[in-house]
């Protein structure tokens, strides 16, 4: 049965004629190592921008979110297996993951970013990476554009299954950069007493994604349409910038 047939099922039944049924549950993929989007509070639990977003799009279809733990790279194969009912981790809509699952509209979208010692000589552009090691989370699309358009080059490409992986790496040396979205690379890393003496280097860059959606499967086009109405109120009523206000000093949106 579909997802949403089940949340709308939960919403209207009545148990014994007088009290709800307990909501239905939506299982949501995330990968907790991507502050500030996705991360651990100290109880274990997950935390972040993405978790605020998902616990109140969940409210709004009537739904109770279950946070499912997962690598990056393995939420659209879990998603297919039905192991998770959506991604809600910071994918990038891009046209490769089109062709494999649906997505909501979009929830945020940020610029990419090259980060690395300061006074790095890869600001340079392609010259100054060829020989280079540039860290990536596998399964990104920081992953694609740089085994795209870099390793051709000479750059050597570093796949890491979490992106605490790449930052500790970076930090000990062993990567000469790491590439990533802006708001992640900033929050999560330079803010950070580990990102001391590190910086931004080159200009931003354009995934050529078209923002940040959930990831749903094919056949939960219902499902889309609930969590699209959810995301359209949350902008209207003003719910989505009180949100993004524990966050950021900007629009997270991409106006």
């Amino acid at each position: 049965m579909k997802i949403l047939l089940m949340i709308l099922s939960a919403a209207l039944t009545l148990s014994s004629g007088a009290f709800a049924a307990e909501p239905q549950t939506l299982r949501l993929g995330i990968d907790p190592t991507y502050p500030p989007m996705d991360s651990k509070a100290p109880d274990g639990s997950v935390k972040g921008f993405d978790v605020d977003l998902g616990n109140e799009i969940c409210k709004r279809i009537h739904a109770r979110c279950q946070w499912v733990e997962l690598e990056f790279s393995g939420m659209i194969p879990a998603l297919q297996a039905r192991k998770i009912d959506a991604v809600m981790s910071s994918m990038a809509i891009t046209e490769k993951r089109e062709q494999q699952i649906l997505f909501s509209s979009k929830l945020f979208q940020f610029k990419s970013r090259l980060i690395a010692r300061q006074g790095s000589p890869l600001a340079g552009g392609m010259n100054a990476l060829s020989g280079k090691q540039i860290g990536v989370q596998s399964g990104t699309q920081f992953e694609s554009y740089a085994l795209k358009n870099w390793a051709p080059n000479g750059v050597h490409v570093v796949a890491y299954k979490s992106q605490d992986e790449v930052f500790a790496d970076l930090e000990n040396g062993r990567l000469d950069g790491a590439l990533l979205g802006t708001v992640e690379a900033d929050y999560g890393f330079l803010r950070t007493p580990a990102g001391k003496g590190f910086a931004f280097v080159g200009e931003p860059l354009s995934m050529g994604d078209h923002g940040v959606g959930i990831g749903l499967r094919k056949d939960e086009t219902a499902l889309q349409a609930s969590i699209n109405g959810a995301i359209a109120s949350m902008l209207k009523d003003g719910t989505y910038a009180q949100i993004a206000k524990k966050y950021f000093d900007f629009d997270p949106y991409g106006n």
